[in-house]
Formats: C-alpha cells, sequence, structure tokens
C-alpha cells in the first residue's frame, strides 16, 4: 500500500503547493485534508473534511494518515487579536499532533518562523518557539520542523508591504553571504518539496531546518 498524508492548511501558500505535489507523487494515495474552507482542487486521491478546527474531535476518526503536514498560521494584520492569533499558531497545531498520535501517525513536518524561540520577548517568535517545543515532547517517530525566512510566492488578498519587501529581496538575497544566507527569501515550491521529500526519507529523530538548508536540499 502507498503512504497516506494528512494537511492541515492546504488553502494557504505553502500548503496549496504542497497538496499538488503529494497528488503528483506516486508514493503516497490517499490524502486527508482538513480546512476551514472549501477546496478549489479535487482529485480522487482527495478526502476532504471542511471544519471548525475548534470541532476537530467530531472529526477524528476521520483524520488518519502516515505524515502530518502542518501549514497553518496567520498574520497580526488578519487576526489582531492575540488569543485567536495564539489558537491559530499554537494551540491548533498541537490539537492536530495529539489526534494524529492517538491516529498511528509516524511523522510530524512543521511549518514555523525562520526567528522561532520561546524564550523571546516578541510575541509571535516566542509563540512560534513554544510550539516547536511543546510538539518536540510528542513521540513521533520523526518531526521535521521548517524556519523559512520570508516566503516568496502568489498570495491570493491584498499584502501590500509584503509584496514590496519579497519584491526587494530578489534583487537584496545575491548580496546575503555566510551567514547572512538564511535571511534571504525563499520559494514556497522550494519549501513545499523539502517537506514531501524529508517526510518521505522517515528519518528518526527531531530534525530542524533553517532557510538556507532548506534552500540547498538535495530535492531531486
Amino acid at each position: 500500500m502507498g503512504r497516506t498524508a494528512i494537511i492541515f492548511g492546504a488553502t494557504g501558500l505553502i500548503g496549496d503547493i504542497l497538496l499538488q505535489k503529494l497528488i503528483a507523487d506516486d508514493a503516497y494515495e490517499k490524502i486527508t485534508v482538513v480546512a476551514r474552507r472549501p477546496l478549489t482542487l479535487k482529485h480522487k486521491k482527495i478526502n476532504f473534511i471542511e471544519t471548525d478546527f475548534d470541532n476537530l474531535k467530531n472529526h477524528a476518526a476521520q483524520i488518519v494518515g502516515d505524515d502530518i503536514f502542518c501549514c497553518i498560521g496567520t498574520i497580526q494584520k488578519k487576526t489582531p487579536d492575540l488569543k485567536i492569533y495564539k489558537k491559530i499558531d499554537y494551540s491548533y497545531p498541537l490539537d492536530f499532533a495529539a489526534i494524529g498520535l492517538k491516529n498511528g501517525s509516524s511523522s510530524y513536518n512543521l511549518i514555523s518562523s525562520m526567528s522561532a524561540n520561546a524564550n523571546s520577548r516578541f510575541f509571535y517568535t516566542k509563540l512560534k518557539g513554544e510550539l516547536e517545543r511543546d510538539l518536540s515532547t510528542m513521540p513521533f517517530k520523526t518531526i521535521n520542523i521548517y524556519r523559512p525566512s520570508l516566503l516568496d510566492g502568489e498570495r491570493t488578498g491584498t499584502r501590500t508591504a509584503e509584496n514590496f519587501f519579497i519584491k526587494a529581496m530578489r534583487f537584496i538575497n545575491p548580496l546575503l553571504f555566510g551567514s547572512l544566507k538564511k535571511y534571504r527569501s525563499i520559494k514556497a515550491e522550494v519549501v513545499a518539496e523539502a517537506m514531501l521529500q524529508e517526510a518521505k526519507k522517515e528519518a528518526p529523530g527531531i530534525h530542524i531546518y533553517q532557510s538556507d538548508e532548506i534552500a540547498n536540499f538535495d530535492t531531486k
């Protein structure tokens, strides 16, 4: 039998690309997509579950797969209420993990942040660090944590400032050498491909990948 996957956040930038890659990959025969809004992409491999993440337990029996891919996240402009922000970026990913463990998932693949640090004074980076810390205590065979820098890709909605920085970074990237390479912007497609390939390796343990490491993965 082929592998099975679960994606949370398949309607986002990385999640959408990852879903397309999973569909195209013969190693995967079934993909369970859990999302809060409908998918535009249809395929025979997809088992789609549309639900409010607050009610995940109602669908727990259907959320089964070898590899969990967590690509959800929000931004302060979209979610100014910090309690809701924490629920989306911290509580939900751990809820997904708990359900996956109970149902036999062996790997958890998380999109985090380049500056994740549980001891940070800043809300966002501290939250991501706390998520990484608490996820790492869970007994998955494999935990892959990705810390990309600014993501370069086509987003839905208007993000004028972000779009400006993305375009600016395309010129600045070649000037960042050595230890500064991790600050280069990175294509969302590159991150999605790395997630897919590393999940299939099933390397035991906890692995944290910085942005420059992700960019250098041999994903051929």
